[in-house]
């Protein structure tokens, strides 16, 4: 029993430490579109979720399979991570530039760049599969869904705090989100490279 509630401790930390950059994304999402309804809310967080339940499988899989091929294209992830949220990023900050209510209404999260944003929030959950390659696949399976569930709630709240500050800062709000994630799109980079 000891060794379960371990279990579960144990990812529930690793699903906060990886949605930490979903969370933040949610939060820059929130300000960029202030009137989200709840059911699109759901939908945002749960992609995130997705991704984030996917990539430690992904980990897990290569680790048992193509270990080689995996260690070189680790090196990768955090630069994949940075130029993706660079491009996200970077249209919010074009976007912002435009005047008027087109603007706003074109300015909207699409689902190419909800897609884009789960694989830039969520590539460095691969690495998670060196972590618990010792698990047996349902073990991993179970973390992958604690991870999904602590991303999903992360998110909401995430998307919940963003839309409370963007309905305060509306005309600024896209333009802050924009700058939000390639600071972000940075931090993984630093992170990835040096720590």
């Amino acid at each position: 029993m000891e060794a379960l509630l371990v279990f579960i401790l144990n990812s529930i930390l690793l699903g906060v430490g990886l949605a930490m950059d979903a969370f933040s994304v949610s939060l820059a999402n929130g300000l960029h579109e202030p009137f989200m309804r709840r059911r699109r809310m759901c939908l945002v967080a749960g992609v995130y979720a997705a991704f984030q339940f996917i990539m430690p499988l992904a980990g897990w899989f290569c680790v048992h399979t193509v270990v080689e091929r995996f260690h070189f294209f680790e090196r990768f992830i955090p630069w994949i991570a940075f130029f993706l949220l660079l491009y996200i990023g970077g249209s919010m900050i074009l976007e912002s530039r435009k005047e008027g209510e087109e603007a706003q209404t074109a300015s909207s999260l699409t689902a190419g760049t909800l897609i884009l944003q789960g694989i830039a929030t969520s590539i460095d959950a691969l690495s998670v599969g060196f972590t618990i390659e010792h698990y047996q696949f349902p073990a991993a399976f179970f973390c992958a869904s604690i991870i999904a569930v602590v991303t999903f709630l992360l998110c909401l709240s995430g998307l919940h705090l963003g839309k409370q500050f963007g309905t305060r800062f509306s005309g600024k709000a896209t333009l802050v989100g924009g700058v939000l994630l390639i600071g972000i799109g940075v931090e993984i980079l630093i992170r990835g490279l040096f720590l």
